[in-house]
């Protein structure tokens, strides 16, 4: 009967298992302390790290834009610039348009003024019997809206004359439509026999030709005075 477990060595293995099961919940305890501050630690990192590339990232976008306002206003500031640049060129082209057409209206009543006088003389010389002239002879009959330079007229005869300080060809060919439009705007001149003459200073290329070929008096500058070329 020596053998026999007694209620003591059933309390004495309780004791060592409680015991045993103790330092295991305190090892697994422990362990599970240490994991969770590796945990923390870990965390603390990544979320240190991710605050670092979110304010790296923040600052760099916020220096692109200072970047990219400063260019904006760099392209505003030469767009202004150049608006500046281009008016100014306007106004001046405009200046010299306005002084180049001042200059060629004087030469344009500069020679209306020289051939005016002249006229009678230069087509009565031609075998007409003029005896009378006007100058800027205007008709505004509805649509035929037309101005004469210089009119020569007799009784039978008209003579349209288009003075220019420079006859180009895109002039010429607008005088002979006005010839072509002459007697609609001039009504009281369908009976007349109309003639056309052309008078200037200076003539583009082979327009001093053409006009002769069209059928018009070549009126130019001779000495102190003007002559029918043709």
């Amino acid at each position: 009967m020596s053998n026999a477990v007694t209620l003591q060595d059933i309390y004495n293995i309780f004791q060592r298992s409680q015991a045993e099961a103790d330092r295991r919940f305190a090892e697994l305890t422990a362990q599970l302390a240490q994991s969770r501050t590796e945990a923390d630690r870990r965390f603390a990192e990544l979320t240190a790290q991710l605050a670092h590339e979110m304010a790296q990232s923040r600052a760099e976008a916020d220096r692109r834009a200072v970047e990219a306002d400063r260019r904006a206003a760099e392209v505003d500031r030469r767009a202004a610039e150049a608006e500046a640049r281009l008016a100014r060129a306007e106004a001046i082209a405009a200046q010299a348009n306005q002084a180049v057409n001042a200059l060629s209206s004087r030469w344009g009543a500069f020679v209306e003024n020289l051939v005016a006088p002249a006229a009678l003389r230069l087509f009565q010389g031609q075998g007409f019997a003029v005896q009378e002239v006007y100058q800027r002879v205007k008709s505004e009959r509805g649509s035929q809206n037309l101005e004469i330079d210089i009119l020569v007229v007799d009784d039978t005869v008209a003579v349209a004359i288009e003075v220019k300080s420079r006859l180009t060809q895109r002039n010429l060919r607008q005088f002979l439509k006005n010839l072509d439009r002459f007697k609609t705007a001039f009504p009281h001149y369908a009976d007349y026999q109309l003639y056309g003459a052309v008078a200037a200073i200076e003539m583009d290329g082979d327009v001093d030709r053409y006009a002769i070929n069209q059928g018009l008096f070549l009126i130019q500058q001779s000495g102190e005075s003007v002559k029918i070329s043709n």
